[in-house]
């Protein structure tokens, strides 16, 4: 069974790699538009079935010599890892995206000083045959609440000029300065790097043991 990491994140492969996984890396482009009045846990779920079907075709239009991974032939079965995380304001609505610009960052920041808001990774393993047929799925939502310190002015502007907010979601990374920030946490800690580590390996046992 070849592992598939359907998903561009670096933090990703690092937790993944991390827990010694054989897996091999495939970037997918989808449409990650939200749509009207979508729920923020109805929108990650939809992006990593999204990102699944999109894995899928790729592997579907591969010929048999595609460079897939240097050492390897096409397997009998694969498994397909896709995730998606989110941060969530303490209203439990806005969703925490990539700052624009400064002005935008301190927003979601003064939202989130002093409270708790909460990050959600969906994370989906699809299992297929090497005709591209659907043998067996699984889908996990996992939620972890953090809780910031009050931020000052000063220690907002000395975050965002170190260039670590400008790709993160809401504007931090707890795996980085930001975890200066972070009071307290529960729940997963590798969810909010991007990848809830334990949930997803138990995903990939459920899937051996379906296969072997």
């Amino acid at each position: 069974m070849d592992i598939i990491l359907a998903s561009g994140s670096p933090r990703r492969r690092e937790l993944l790699a991390s827990a010694q996984v054989d897996f091999e890396v495939m970037s997918v482009d989808i449409d990650e538009t939200p749509k009207a009045d979508e729920s923020p846990s109805v929108y990650i779920e939809r992006m990593v079935a999204t990102k699944a079907q999109a894995a899928i075709w790729q592997l579907g239009t591969m010929s048999k010599d595609h460079q897939l991974a240097q050492s390897k032939t096409l397997s009998k079965h694969y498994l397909i890892l896709t995730a998606d995380t989110i941060g969530v304001l303490p209203d439990g609505k806005t969703v925490l995206v990539k700052p624009q610009d400064r002005e935008h960052a301190y927003a979601m920041w003064q939202q989130m000083s002093a409270s708790t808001h909460q990050v959600w990774t969906a994370v989906q393993a699809t299992l297929i045959d090497q005709s591209m047929n659907l043998l067996w799925q699984q889908r996990i939502l996992e939620r972890t609440d953090v809780t910031f310190v009050p931020l000052t002015a000063a220690m907002m502007t000395a975050y965002w000029d170190s260039g670590e907010p400008a790709d993160k979601a809401g504007g931090y990374a707890i795996q980085g300065q930001a975890a200066a920030w972070v009071s307290t946490i529960h729940g997963s800690y590798t969810n909010v790097v991007g990848l809830p580590l334990a949930q997803t390996l138990a995903l990939i046992k459920q899937a051996e043991a379906y296969v072997y």
